[in-house]
């Protein structure tokens, strides 16, 4: 496998879709998708859509997991689920023409210790066959913030590059086992923060401190107005072609999948942010996640503007960084 994806805390999304919603009333839907989904099955879906061959890892409740297989099914996708007692949540999102997205998050899976084990069993039996993984989302009842950071440090000690994408107290947890890359939007990284973070300066701040802690790669989206890549010797900044909202779900998780796709691949980080930012130009574009014709995201590559930033270029050299962001030994 090229690449696995852990999702602890899967779901079925119904994702909703209406002109504007009104509290309190009734509102007439325009258009309804569920789906099986989470964070790292939304990556792998994407990856596979860009040829990779992926695996999947994770907790999935055993009542209702059949939507789930048949997506993992037919989209080949390798199955290594940990199954456990229960339904897996089922989320609700409702996107607005505005582009605003409201989430009803459901209780999730009630962990226990032996699930656990078997999880950490099924990543020993998946790390001798590929270099990178990817762990996003949120966590399950019964699974503590720092259960992240347990993960990273694990997979760290096996040699290998491990994407991080979570927020609130397991983003903060994970951060502090310094995982290749993190992927805050301005929101999270505000609450990782303690502060309000919003200007070019504070974004780097914030990286440079992430840097120093030992992650070499932070990544900061900004919405609409694209993202920054702090890498060990360079600053960058992606900025998105102007596109019709349908719906923003997915497009963090599309925009994940297209870094640990040109980092894998050993691109130079101009490529991997022009391919990562259309990929995620066009998740908002539509509904559901993917592509079918990977020739759509031609057009968009092509308008994607890629630029260093050198006014927020670290100051002096980092090695110990550089020496941890190449592919594992």
């Amino acid at each position: 496998m090229d690449i696995v994806t852990i999702t602890l805390n899967p779901a079925l999304d119904l994702t909703t879709r209406l002109e504007v919603m009104h509290p309190g009333e009734v509102n007439l839907v325009s258009e309804a998708n569920l789906r099986a989904a989470g964070k790292g099955i939304n990556v792998a879906m994407v990856l596979k859509d860009l040829g990779r061959d992926v695996g999947l890892t994770g907790w999935l409740g055993e009542g209702n997991q059949q939507s789930f297989v048949s997506l993992f099914e037919e989209r080949a996708l390798a199955d290594h689920f940990v199954r456990v007692a229960g339904d897996t949540r089922i989320n609700v999102k409702i996107s607005e023409q505005s582009g605003r997205v409201t989430d009803l998050n459901l209780p999730g899976l009630a962990v226990q210790e032996g699930d656990v084990s078997a999880l950490e069993a099924a990543l020993e039996r998946l790390a001798p066959h590929t270099d990178w993984f990817v762990l996003a989302g949120s966590l399950p009842k019964g699974v503590s913030p720092d259960y992240c950071g347990h993960l990273i440090h694990l997979l760290k000690a096996k040699g290998k590059q491990v994407i991080f994408d979570c927020s609130g107290a397991a983003l903060s947890e994970g951060i502090k086992a310094a995982p290749t890359l993190v992927k805050p939007n301005l929101e999270e990284l505000s609450q990782w923060a303690g502060r309000p973070v919003k200007t070019l300066s504070e974004q780097a701040e914030c990286a440079r401190a992430l840097q120093a802690s030992g992650i070499p790669n932070v990544v900061i989206s900004n919405g609409a107005d694209g993202l920054i890549w702090f890498a060990p010797d360079a600053t960058w900044q992606a900025i998105p072609p102007r596109m019709e909202v349908v719906s923003t779900v997915g497009a963090g998780d599309s925009l994940v999948a297209g870094l640990v796709h040109g980092m894998s691949l050993d691109w130079t980080p101009e490529q991997t942010l022009r391919l990562a930012t259309a990929v995620s130009a066009l998740a908002v574009s539509q509904v559901a996640v993917g592509f079918n014709d990977i020739n759509v995201l031609k057009p968009l590559l092509e308008q994607v503007r890629v630029q260093r930033l050198d006014d927020l270029a670290p100051t002096q050299p980092q090695p110990h960084l550089m020496a941890n962001s190449g592919d594992a030994q």
